[in-house]
């Protein structure tokens, strides 16, 4: 059996979800909104990988413009919000981007996820992920949801293709 890090080298696109991956999971509700949490140093991340040539793409069932602004302010590609059928979105994405299965990692946490994440090169998730989604896994970070779970995976990513800690990181 192939390990997800002999897959990591080709991989050319991350795909995540928010709630429960670059979020904890909790939402504030405040007068007129919806309030998450995502940690800097996987924004940082994200927007590293951007800059390294990475397609960096967000599909969430979640709603916030204002969210969406943010993650593409620091160069997620494209950020699919009220996705219901995750698998769908991919298959699009998979066509507009011209990836393949092989060069995409996923990181999910619940069970809209489990779609995507049977069929992509590399499948990952939070230590406090869904027990299904787990097992189908080919790796769990140590950290949970918006704890730093998607640098986790991001870095390791760059790490395999000799593309972390570049000069890069230094000047922007």
């Amino acid at each position: 059996m192939i390990s997800y890090k002999e897959k990591l080298p080709k991989i050319t696109t991350l795909i995540f979800d928010i709630d429960g991956v670059l979020t904890n999971g909790e939402v504030y509700v405040l007068k007129d909104e919806f309030v998450r949490a995502i940690s800097t140093k996987d924004a940082y991340a994200l927007q590293y990988a951007n800059r390294s040539g990475y397609r960096v793409l967000i599909i969430t069932g979640g709603d916030s413009e204002h969210l969406k602004k943010a993650l593409e302010g620091i160069g997620v590609h494209e950020v699919f919000l009220r996705s219901s059928n995750k698998i769908e979105v991919y298959e699009k994405c998979k066509e507009k981007y011209q990836f393949t299965d092989e060069q995409a990692l996923y990181m999910g946490d619940d069970i809209p996820d489990y779609p995507v994440m049977e069929k992509v090169g590399v499948a990952t998730c939070p230590q406090d992920a869904a027990m299904e989604i787990k097992h189908i896994c080919h790796y769990q970070s140590p950290l949970k949801g918006g704890q730093g779970c998607v640098r986790d995976v991001i870095e390791q990513t760059l790490r395999s293709q000799n593309k972390w800690f570049k000069e890069n990181a230094f000047h922007w």
